[in-house]
């Protein structure tokens, strides 16, 4: 066995010697590594409940337990510091994902590009966010045209939109909500985590809007009923601000 294997074996013995065992008090680095293999094998985020419930009676502090895990969750996202991935809380809990810089090398993993929607699915999922609780005429009263389903569809299909209620008024119209998963979907933790409306469409509209070829959610603008007024300069987009005011609901 060369010195080399021989020096890893060694290392890898110390490691072992330092992993929690399972029905002892741990200390704070094996809290770490039992909560980061948790968020790695996890498919969902976690919450603090949730990484909380993995331990036993006795491995923590009978008192500062979850304190114990907020710790180690910031040592584990100050361990991120100069690693291509993040800690990031969303509104669902904690999940390490890979740092947006490094995306254009990520991405090629995967010789299908991601999904493309159009500025029409854009500006109806903005209207939304901001807005909500709103019916479809809100939204259409805004934009100056007609919502298309193929868009109501697809976001509430990708689960991220939801029914929240009816209005009460004549045919007691569906009022539209965001939900967790749009949230998780744009690294944000609640409502109130939203940037500024200039910035929304800096945000997500790498990641939404094609200026050309196929969209998911079918024929994109076609599907909508035109009239003169619909907006195509940037500078004459719509005024989401001129949508009703309404309490926004609470992510369940």
């Amino acid at each position: 066995m060369s010195e080399q294997c021989q020096a890893n074996d060694v290392q890898n013995s110390v490691d072992e010697a330092a992993l929690p065992l399972p029905g002892r008090a741990l200390e704070l680095p094996q809290i770490a590594q039992v909560i980061e293999a948790a968020l790695l094998a996890a498919e969902s985020p976690l919450t603090v409940d949730n990484l909380f419930r993995l331990f036993s009676v006795g491995e923590l502090d009978e008192d500062e337990g979850r304190k114990q895990v907020c710790s180690a969750i910031e040592s584990l996202q100050a361990d991120c510091a100069q690693r291509g991935v993040v800690l990031q809380k969303v509104a669902s809990g904690y999940r390490y994902q890979t740092r947006q810089e490094l995306s254009a090398w990520v991405s090629r993993l995967w010789e299908e590009k991601p999904p493309r929607y159009t500025r029409a699915l854009l500006e109806t999922l903005a209207l939304i966010a901001y807005k909500q609780p709103v019916t479809r005429g809100d939204i259409e009263q805004v934009r100056g045209v007609s919502v298309s389903q193929n868009i109501m569809r697809t976001l509430l299909e990708r689960d991220w939109i939801r029914v929240v209620g009816q209005r009460e008024a004549p045919g007691r119209p569906s009022m539209y909500g965001t939900t967790k998963a749009f949230l998780d979907y744009f690294d944000l933790a609640k409502l109130e985590d939203l940037p500024p409306l200039g910035e929304i469409k800096a945000m997500i509209e790498p990641a939404l809007v094609a200026e050309g070829g196929a969209s998911v959610d079918g024929a994109g603008d076609a599907n909508e009923d035109q009239s003169p007024s619909e907006p195509t300069d940037p500078a004459h987009e719509p005024d989401l601000s001129a949508a009703p005011e309404a309490e926004q609901p609470t992510h369940s």
